[in-house]
Parts: C-alpha cells; structure tokens; sequence
C-alpha cells in the first residue's frame, strides 16, 4: 500500500488496482465488470468463465487484507443489467455474505443501469463522504472534490525497446479516477484525449509500484 493523499485526506494506493481509506475504513473499487464473459458467451464468444470468481477472489483478499468494513464499488460493478441474475450459486452466495457483514454500496455505472436485482447492499447514483464525491464517471463541469471510475485507466511506457503498461490511478488537484478491477476489464491509455478533457491540464499517472507512488505528467 502506497500513500496517496487528495482533497485533504489520506489514502492507501493498491498495486492491486483500489483504494483504501483508513479514516472510514474503507474499500473503494472500480470496474469490476461481474458476468463479462458470460454476457459475451450469449453472443456466440467465448471467454474463460471464470471472471466474477477471480475479481471476488480479489476482493475478498483485499477486504481480508485491509480489515475495512465498508466496500464502495463506483459503478460498472456488473457488465450489464442482467449481469447479477447470472451469477452462479457459489459466487453470488459469497458475494451477499460480503455485503451483509459490509456497508456495501453500489453506485450505478453505464453498463449496470436498470440492473433490477444486486446480491444485497444499497444502490445509489452517487454519494457524498468528508467532501468528496463518489461517482462513476468524473464531471469535468463539476469543481467539488471527486473520485470515479469508468475509464479502467492504463499507464504505457517503451523501455528499452519493450512495452510495459500497468494499471494505474489518475490524479488531479480536484479529480481522481480508480482503474478497473475486474479480472477481464481492459484498459485506456492515461494520456488519451477523453481522460484529458475531464481531468484537466495537471493530470498525473499514479502507479502504486514497491512501496513508491511513481508520478508521471500526461497533460
């Protein structure tokens, strides 16, 4: 876990692609894209089945880890609005012990809106905490303090003649923005133009690596 400090408040950074909030004891997470590969075996493409099961392996790991009782998933926490219904028994059992014994809330993303039914916890469009918003996707007309999701950021570096890319955090004076999570969720490059345009000329990669916050300029 990395120091990461925004909007007056400190946080932990995870290499593991969330972030916790020691003052409220919490896990905030991003992305998780429950279902993916089953939404896409509808359409006649195959893919590993076994993507919400890794992305709950992970979470329950770093709730274990972190000891925090809270868990805010910003949005796209399952790949579509039908996404919940096709759990199988196991994960969705695993998921609502979770999100009895955790303040466990989702807020609605793009990919889940309409979702009818979730495996407990509260569903919000977003939420408020010390100061800051919640929400899926940043605001760039919005000045208040923000944390969001939505654009699974990447950091692509060459060295050396190879290609390293990681998933990171994307900070600015007033935004920030959580990479995916989910165990089947690509990734857009930090510098592209639409993370650009919501987050403002003093854009950084954040990548949580060995103990450090590395910075890295994209504006």
């Amino acid at each position: 876990m990395v120091p990461l400090s925004f909007a007056g408040h400190e946080f932990l950074a995870l290499p593991e692609a969330a972030l916790f909030w020691p003052a409220r004891s919490a896990l905030l997470v991003a992305d998780l894209h429950f279902e993916k590969a089953s939404w896409y075996a509808r359409f006649g493409q195959f893919l590993p089945p076994h993507d919400s099961r890794a992305t709950l392996d992970m979470i329950e790991m770093l709730v274990e880890r972190t000891g925090v009782r809270a868990v805010w998933s910003l949005g796209d926490s399952f790949h579509d609005a039908d996404g919940a219904a096709r759990l199988d028994q196991g994960t969705r059992a695993r998921l609502a012990a979770l999100t009895d014994r955790l303040d466990w809330v989702w807020i609605t993303g793009n990919h889940d809106v309409g979702m009818a039914d979730t495996p407990g916890g509260e569903r919000r469009a977003d939420m408020q905490v010390d100061g800051i918003w919640l929400r899926h996707e940043a605001d760039p007309a919005d000045p208040r303090p923000e944390i969001s999701g939505h654009f699974h950021p990447k950091f692509r570096l060459s060295v050396r003649g190879r290609h390293v890319s990681r998933r990171c955090f994307v900070g600015s004076r007033t935004k920030l923005i959580l990479p995916a999570l989910g165990a089947l969720t690509g990734g857009l490059d930090a510098g592209h133009g639409e993370i650009r345009r919501v987050m403002g000329a003093d854009a950084t990669a954040l990548v949580p690596v060995a103990g450090r916050l590395l910075r890295f300029p994209i504006a």
